[in-house]
């Protein structure tokens, strides 16, 4: 494996070792030679689907393309390494506790929301979510539910479902959130 080195530089490398020239490979998987020229002189970044079917062409795995990266990622993390999130509509202080998320199937955060903050409107998407009230209280809808939740409860719910929060408690709160898979 190549160490170190960019996707396309991966991409080129193992098509070499393979002894293909870039239109082979394009053939292979049905694209074109400009654009596999492209992707491995990283003018071009592939979408998951298509790094599927150039590492199924290179009898390679996805995930060879990231190694470097998950080898990189630490294992432990503090707070000055956590980055700050900003999600639209969202009235929350909110901390990516995990330095990538790439080729994760969750995404873990520390949420803080201060008296009266909230997330915009009901909203959805594909996942699960998992929240862990560490101070404070929430109020969590979930579809035609409310529910209340205080200091060392937690809650878990389908993200399909249409949901939304708020603090309507005199304290501020603070919560591990943990969706999956990553949204943001």
């Amino acid at each position: 494996m190549v160490k170190n080195s960019s996707i396309g530089q991966k991409v080129a490398q193992w098509r070499k070792e393979k002894g293909l020239t870039l239109q082979q490979l394009a053939d292979k998987i049905g694209l074109t030679g400009a654009f596999i020229s492209q992707i491995e002189h990283d003018k071009a970044s592939p979408s998951i689907a298509t790094l599927k079917m150039i590492a199924r062409a290179l009898d390679a795995k996805v995930i060879d393309f990231f190694a470097d990266e998950l080898l990189e990622d630490p294992v432990v993390t503090t707070a000055d390494d956590w980055t700050r999130v900003l999600i639209p509509g969202w009235q929350s202080d909110t901390r990516r506790m995990v330095r990538s998320v790439a080729l994760k199937r969750m995404e873990p955060f520390l949420t803080t929301i201060k008296p009266g903050g909230k997330s915009r409107e009901p909203y959805s998407h594909p996942g699960e979510e998992f929240g862990f009230v560490l101070e404070g209280e929430i109020t969590i809808s979930v579809g035609d539910e409310v529910y209340t939740v205080g200091p060392m409860s937690s809650f878990y719910h389908s993200s399909l479902l249409p949901h939304s929060w708020i603090n309507k408690g005199k304290k501020t709160c603070r919560i591990i959130w943990v969706v999956s898979p990553p949204s943001w």
